[in-house]
C-alpha cells in the first residue's frame, strides 16, 4: 500500500536515538498498563460472570478492544524491535539506515491484522469492511490509549458496583432476616400488620436488586458529568438506600410493639385507673346535679352523660390482645385508648364543675354574708335592728331549699349596703382591711 504526501525529512542520528528512547519508555508503560488490565479483579470477574443487559453488550465490545489492544501492542513491539535492530547495526548509522529508520519511526508502516472474532465488535474495524489497518507508531499509541481508556472504564465501573453493592445488600439482607424473626415473634406477619407487608416487599426488592447488580452492574453506575478519566463516577445506591430506610422504619415499628409487650400490663392498669376516676367523677356530677336541682331554684343545670361504655369495651379488647400476645394490634389500640381516656377524665371534671357551679355561687354568698356580719360585730354594731333584719332575710334565703340565687344575692347586697352606710363614718375605705395600729406618728 503506497503512502501519499510529501516525504518525511530524514532524521539524524541524535533524533533517532531520542525517538527510540521515548518509544521505549512508552512501550514499557503500555505493557505495564496492559498487564495490570489483564490482572484486574474486575476483568476476571467479568470473564466468569453470566452477564445481561448493558453490561453484556459493553463487555463484548471491551473484550474485542482488549484483544485488539494486544494485537496493536505486538505490532508496536515488532516495529520498535525492527528499529532497534537497524540502529544497532553500526555505531554511526549510514544514510540508508537513517532513511529506513525515519520510515519506521515516522511513516504509516505498522500493519495490524485482526481475526474475525477479534474484529467483530471492535470499535475501530467494525463496519469498515477491513481486516487490517496501517498506523504510524504515534497514531498507534493514540489508538491503544483510546481502547485502553474505554476498556478500563468499563472494567472499573463494573468492579466498583460489585465492590460497593452486593456486600451492602447482603448485610442488609441479614439484618432483614433478623428483623423478620423478631417481627414474627411479636405477631407482625404479612397480611396481619402493615410492617409485615413491608418486610415482604423489602425482601423481594433486595433479592431482585442483588440479581440485577450481579448480572448487569453497569445499570447501577452513574458516570461523573464532564469526567473523562476511566472509572469516573459512582455506584447508584438509590434503590438500596430507599429499602434501607424502609427497613429502619419497620424496625422502629417493631421496637414500638416490643415496648408495648414490656409495659402493656402497667399501661392497662393506668388506663383502668383513669377510666375509673372518670366514672367516679361522673357519678359525683350526677349526685351533685340532683342536689343542685333540689336546693337551687331557677338555675340551668346541665345534664350529665353516662359512663364511657365504649371505652370500657375497648379496654376489654386490649386486655384480650395482651392475653393472646397480639402485640401488633395492642400497640395502636393502647395509644388511642390512652388519649381518649385522658379526654374522658377531663370531660368528666368539666361536667362536675359545670353542675356544681350554682352550689359554689351559694357558698360564696354565704361566706360573704358571714364575713360582713363578723366585721359589723367587731365594730360593735351587731345589735343594730336594720342589720339584724336584713341579715336574717338573707340567711333564710341562702339556707333554705330551694334557694333562689338571684334573690339571695340581692338580699346579701342589701345587707352589705346597710352595713356600709352604718360604718362609713368610721371606715373611710369601705371594704378594706381595718388598721388597728392607731394613728401614725
Amino acid at each position: 500500500m503506497g503512502v501519499t504526501g510529501p516525504p518525511e525529512p530524514v532524521l539524524d542520528r541524535d533524533e533517532v536515538d531520542r525517538a527510540l528512547a521515548r518509544l521505549g519508555a512508552e512501550h514499557e508503560a503500555i505493557e505495564t498498563s496492559l498487564l495490570a488490565l489483564q490482572d484486574h479483579a474486575g476483568r476476571r470477574l467479568l470473564e466468569g460472570a453470566e452477564l445481561t443487559g448493558t453490561t453484556k453488550e459493553r463487555w463484548t465490545a471491551a473484550e474485542a478492544s482488549i484483544t485488539l489492544l494486544w494485537a496493536y501492542f505486538d505490532a508496536y513491539s515488532d516495529a520498535l524491535r525492527s528499529a532497534r535492530d537497524i540502529r544497532s547495526r553500526r555505531r554511526w548509522s549510514s544514510r540508508e539506515d537513517l532513511v529506513e529508520l525515519t520510515g519506521i519511526l515516522r511513516g504509516a508502516t505498522v500493519t495490524v491484522a485482526g481475526s474475525t472474532t477479534a474484529t467483530a465488535n471492535a470499535p475501530t474495524l467494525a463496519g469498515t469492511g477491513k481486516l487490517s489497518e496501517q498506523f504510524t507508531l504515534a497514531s498507534l499509541v493514540d489508538r491503544m490509549n483510546e481502547l485502553y481508556a474505554s476498556s478500563l472504564d468499563m472494567v472499573v465501573a463494573a468492579d466498583a458496583v460489585w465492590s460497593a453493592l452486593p456486600a451492602r445488600i447482603d448485610l442488609l439482607a441479614a439484618e432483614l432476616q433478623r428483623t423478620r424473626r423478631l417481627a414474627h415473634s411479636v405477631g407482625v406477619r404479612p397480611g396481619e400488620h402493615p410492617a409485615g407487608d413491608d418486610l415482604e416487599r423489602i425482601t423481594r426488592t433486595l433479592t431482585r436488586l442483588r440479581e440485577e447488580v450481579i448480572s448487569d452492574p453497569l445499570t447501577y453506575w452513574v458516570p461523573a458529568p464532564g469526567s473523562s478519566a476511566p472509572g469516573g463516577g459512582r455506584p447508584d445506591t438509590t434503590t438500596y438506600d430507599r429499602e434501607a430506610r424502609a427497613l429502619e422504619d419497620v424496625r422502629r415499628e417493631i421496637d414500638a410493639v416490643l415496648t408495648v409487650r414490656q409495659d402493656a400490663e402497667a399501661r392497662l392498669v393506668r388506663l383502668r385507673d383513669v377510666l375509673s376516676r372518670a366514672d367516679r367523677t361522673l357519678a359525683e356530677a350526677r349526685s351533685a346535679r340532683g342536689e343542685v336541682l333540689a336546693k337551687i331554684a331557677a338555675s340551668e343545670v346541665p345534664a350529665v352523660s353516662g359512663p364511657p361504655t365504649a371505652l370500657q369495651e375497648q379496654l376489654q379488647t386490649a386486655a384480650e390482645y395482651r392475653r393472646h400476645a397480639q402485640w401488633h394490634r395492642l400497640s395502636p389500640l393502647l395509644e388511642s385508648l390512652e388519649q381518649r381516656a385522658e379526654d374522658e377524665l377531663l370531660r368528666a371534671r368539666e361536667s362536675l364543675t359545670a353542675v356544681t357551679a350554682p352550689l359554689a355561687v351559694r357558698a360564696e354568698l354565704r361566706g360573704r354574708l358571714d364575713a360582713y356580719k363578723a366585721k359589723v360585730a367587731r365594730l360593735g354594731f351587731a345589735e343594730d335592728p336594720l342589720l339584724i333584719e336584713r341579715y336574717d332575710a338573707a340567711r333564710r334565703m341562702l339556707w333554705s331549699a330551694p334557694c333562689d340565687l338571684r334573690v339571695a344575692e340581692e338580699a346579701v347586697l342589701r345587707y352589705q349596703r346597710a352595713a356600709a352606710d352604718l360604718l362609713s363614718p368610721r371606715v373611710p375605705d369601705q371594704g378594706g382591711p381595718t388598721d388597728r395600729r392607731g394613728p401614725v406618728a
